[in-house]
């Protein structure tokens, strides 16, 4: 094994939120050491690895995109690509670019309170190397890389067309003149949908149970006028905090009012379709606005697809793969010649690397997360976690702005390790993500909890933690400070 390197932070992730953690480190940390450890050969995170026809945002470029580098199209909703190549421009103007290292898989991460560093194994080369750090700082979102969620389907080694999934799409796949179905209701398939519709004989998204899908202009109107009446950096902080508060007031508006917001949602969707559309069948959940993310059909292109006769939605369940296509539990039987799995994620915490602290392995699922970033009983380690119902770079700024706001702290008094306490293991918690989507359910035993009030509670509003992030102390009765050598409090045991 080669010689340990030692850093003050390693960022593990080169996405969206790794590239924003290695900025406010160089600004407001300055003279501190960090590397950025990326799995992948590339810089993007999620934006490199989709690849699937149509892949684009699902929230406004204009929020997606980071507060220190305006995001200067008029383009709300924006291509994949454009996506991937803002966060490499971004990584190389700023400088972040030349402290990574890619193709480096961090595999396990031991924390010794007698010497306050956490020691880093990782694969790279063929070869294990190992990194020390006072801060592990872990931007690697919160999904599988390697695989996605597919459920088992009968018949399916009978079935003689081709089965992708969109997270490994093959380059190779040409779906023109061709029958496709793709299975699932949520973004995902929303965005295949009109996509492929454009090129194949016909799309069909089959789906168990309807999700609620929105029209939004690809484009903003307001945000293109003041881009052209205004310097480009006040522009762009205007429609910034236009779009913020317009998406917090329109989530505290369903949940607030959920039956009206159904109503509103499901007029609107009926009105695109026409009358002769069963709306109520496919496109009316069971479930409250927000409960589940909500998905976008930029410039209405999926109900345009469906008008077009392109494309059509069938609400049932499978029965079985079939040599030709799949047979419905009602006995309707689906052709098709490509079936396209668009069924979710499979969750996974920090990439799949083992934690343990003073040799005692963490098990996530049993502790309690301080302001939505760190976990009870972990020291000096920070977690990127985006907002569910808002674009995820805007918490994973605010996350990385409180971990230099810790260092900075530690540093001015002389202490080594910050470490949150929850201090009441039998009060009630919860899930840290409130939504009910398949493939959080899935992992809900993997992911940290919530307590009831602040600090532990997980606060989907941006506006709220920023105000917290400027006004609160680090002293909140949580948060606990030592030196070397004394690890303060414990996880202790959850309810």
């Amino acid at each position: 094994m080669a010689a340990c390197e030692e850093f003050d932070v390693v960022v593990v992730g080169a996405g969206l939120s790794g590239i924003a953690a290695g900025h406010h480190l160089q600004t407001e940390c300055p003279g501190r050491s960090y590397v950025v450890l990326e799995s992948r050969a590339a810089i993007g995170g999620t934006w490199d690895l989709f690849r699937y026809p149509g892949v684009r945002s699902d929230s406004d470029m204009f929020t997606l995109g980071y507060s220190f580098r305006p995001w200067t199209s008029d383009a709300a909703i924006a291509p994949g690509p454009a996506i991937r190549d803002y966060v490499r421009e971004t990584a190389r103007l700023h400088g972040v670019d030349r402290h990574i290292r890619f193709g480096h898989r961090v595999t396990a991460a031991q924390w010794g309170s007698a010497q306050a560093r956490w020691t880093v194994s990782v694969l790279a080369g063929g070869g294990e190397l190992q990194f020390r750090c006072r801060f592990l700082y872990f931007c690697s979102g919160y999904y599988d890389y390697a695989q996605g969620h597919v459920p088992e389907l009968a018949g399916r080694a009978g079935f003689q067309g081709r089965i992708v999934h969109p997270q490994q799409w093959p380059a190779d796949l040409d779906y023109t003149g061709r029958r496709v179905v793709v299975i699932g209701s949520g973004a995902t398939a929303v965005t295949l949908l009109p996509e492929m519709a454009a090129r194949a004989a016909h799309v069909t998204m089959l789906q168990r149970s309807p999700g609620y899908i929105v029209a939004l202009p690809s484009r903003d109107a307001i945000g293109a006028a003041l881009q052209r009446l205004l310097p480009a950096r006040l522009a762009y902080h205007l429609i910034r905090w236009k779009n913020i508060l317009l998406a917090l007031g329109l989530y505290n508006y369903a949940r607030l009012w959920p039956a009206s917001a159904r109503r509103l949602l499901m007029r609107a969707a009926q009105a695109r379709l026409g009358p002769a559309f069963d709306a109520q069948r496919h496109l009316q959940p069971s479930y409250d606005p927000w409960d589940q993310r909500l998905c976008i059909a930029p410039d209405a292109d999926l109900f345009r697809a469906l008008r077009s006769g392109k494309a059509s939605i069938v609400t049932d369940a499978i029965e079985t793969l079939t040599p030709d296509g799949i047979r419905l539990a009602s006995g309707a039987e689906l052709p098709a010649d490509i079936i396209v799995t668009a069924t979710g994620l499979r969750l996974q915490m920090l990439g799949g690397a083992a934690v343990s602290v003073d040799g005692v392995p963490v098990d996530f699922g049993r502790t309690v997360a301080w302001r939505g970033m760190m976990v009870s009983g972990v020291p000096n380690l920070a977690l990127a976690m985006g907002y569910t119902n808002a674009p995820w770079t805007l918490k994973c700024e605010l996350t990385a702005r409180q971990v230099c706001r810790l260092l900075n702290h530690l540093q001015a008094t002389g202490m080594d390790i910050c470490v949150p306490v929850h201090a009441d293991p039998a009060s009630a918690t919860e899930p840290a993500i409130g939504l009910t989507s398949g493939y959080v359910q899935r992992a809900a035993g993997k992911l940290p909890r919530q307590g009831a009030r602040p600090p532990w509670r997980v606060h989907q509003n941006y506006v709220r933690d920023l105000l917290a992030l400027k006004f609160s102390s680090l002293h909140d009765g949580a948060m606990r400070f030592a030196r070397r050598g004394h690890l303060p409090g414990s996880p202790g045991p959850m309810p």
